[in-house]
């Protein structure tokens, strides 16, 4: 089936989803993250060789420093060499205080994580993800930003979507270092072609239809106006929020409807009727590499993704990309969230929270870091650092800042975690959808039957 793309995998099925920035992996992307972790370890030269290779890993002036703390992230190569480029130009500034960096690879990370909570040697400062904050909340791991925020941690200007994604019954715990959301690319060649003149972060179901038909018949045929996202659950999730539900209640349970699986699958079976988007037989392939789809090989024109994958789509796509909001369902709510791709936490074994709140706040305020992190963890919340960021940015990093602040009042509420089952949902979502796209079943039938599959799913597994 075909291009499920997510920031992060799903809570139980790590190997279900793309992982767009440490965020949107496959099984094979950890292992490559594991293995190029282990070769940091071993091949990182200059102030980051050394450290990679060990688990606590005081970066220079180490030995002057009074007072000391840990940091704790999983890497790559990329990441790990511009973090440690980040607890170097910290500890300059901050002669007092040396950052012990620890990193490992996401495979490993978790269980690493657990371990030290047991044993509560957590470090100070924890990368965080949002499917485990609420985990870790619980098990009284962290511990609560708000009386810091306005003193020595200055959040008062961040977008507050991003911002509250951190937050667990009202308290701040994790401090938002990189956000995404959904996007349609576009092939911007083609659609000045077809003289598609559409406000394209405001758009309608109706206005993309009209799209792909204009796309189609102006290639005369030879490229479809758009991937079939029939199967895709994470687009139809936003769907199932135009139409004022959650996928999931707050305890766990499946709110969608048949009816709302129904109009869905039924809208994409009547643009395949018309022949406007991929054909059934590329629309069922299992997730193919980013290099071969309808975008990138210029089959079609439109496709759906995650906001920090632009750059990745742009470098094998052969046109210039553009970005666009998942269209609105006309009179409809907000379907789109924005998603922070990670956090960090403040953990509840922090001894030194001054010099740790330093540090935090240096991530996400001070001009000289955030610009060695860049976007690679993914767009900050601070309008003021995406503002200082711009000029050094290429032009598909720009489209990626700039669609970000232009969805920023047209997006909904981030939902909360999936629940334990979710990703066993979501291959029962693309069964029962691929019988429908080759055929096999009646809309509404199999609609009927995902519902009931999916509530069994979530409930066995509780």
């Amino acid at each position: 089936m075909e291009r499920v793309r997510q920031e992060e995998p799903v809570r139980d099925k790590p190997w279900n989803n793309r992982n767009a920035s440490g965020a949107d992996e496959t099984l094979r992307s950890y292992k490559e993250e594991d293995k190029m972790t282990k070769l940091t370890r071993r091949t990182l030269l200059g102030t980051i060789g050394a450290a990679a290779a060990a688990s606590a890993l005081p970066a220079m002036p180490a030995l002057a420093a009074t007072r000391t703390i840990r940091h704790y992230w999983w890497g790559n190569p990329e990441r790990d060499k511009r973090t440690f480029a980040v607890i170097d130009a910290f500890q300059k500034k901050n002669a007092g205080i040396a950052v012990s960096g620890e990193t490992i690879g996401w495979g490993d990370y978790w269980t690493k994580m657990a371990t030290q909570t047991a044993g509560r040697n957590m470090a100070d400062l924890v990368q965080m993800d949002y499917r485990f904050l609420f985990e870790y909340v619980n098990r009284g791991a962290l511990k609560p930003l708000d009386e810091f925020a306005g003193k020595s941690l200055m959040i008062a200007d961040f977008d507050k979507g991003p911002l509250d994604g951190g937050r667990v019954d009202g308290k701040l715990y994790a401090l938002n270092i990189g956000s995404n959301s959904q996007v349609m690319v576009y092939n911007t060649r083609a659609f000045q072609e077809a003289g598609i003149d559409v406000d394209l972060i405001n758009w309608t179901w109706d206005d993309f239809a009209k799209a792909c038909e204009k796309i189609t018949a102006k290639s005369g045929g030879k490229m479809k106006g758009s991937d079939d996202l029939s199967l895709m659950i994470e687009t139809f999730e936003s769907w199932v929020r135009q139409n004022g539900r959650e996928f999931y209640s707050p305890d766990g349970k499946v709110t969608a409807t048949a009816g709302d699986v129904a109009s869905w699958w039924q809208m994409w079976a009547d643009l395949r009727k018309a022949g406007v988007v991929r054909d059934k037989n590329k629309t069922v392939i299992l997730d193919p590499p980013i290099a071969e789809s309808g975008v990138a090989v210029g089959d079609t024109a439109m496709s759906h993704y995650w906001s920090n994958q632009l750059v990745g789509i742009q470098s094998v796509a052969k046109d210039k990309i553009g970005a666009a909001m998942v269209p609105h369902k006309a009179g409809g709510k907000p379907g789109q969230f924005i998603k922070p791709s990670m956090f960090l936490s403040l953990s509840r074994d922090a001894k030194d929270t001054e010099a740790a709140i330093a540090y935090m706040n240096a991530w996400v305020n001070d001009p000289e870091i955030t610009g060695i992190l860049g976007l690679e963890r993914g767009i900050p919340c601070s309008p003021k650092i995406r503002a200082a960021l711009t000029p050094k940015l290429t032009e598909v990093e720009k489209l990626s800042v700039d669609y970000f602040a232009a969805i920023q009042s047209k997006v909904g509420p981030l939902p909360l975690p999936a629940p334990k089952g979710a990703g066993e949902v979501r291959d029962a979502f693309m069964r029962a959808g691929t019988d429908v796209v080759l055929g096999k079943v009646e809309v509404a039938k199999a609609a009927a039957t995902f519902i009931e599959d999916a509530q069994s799913i979530v409930e066995r597994a509780q």
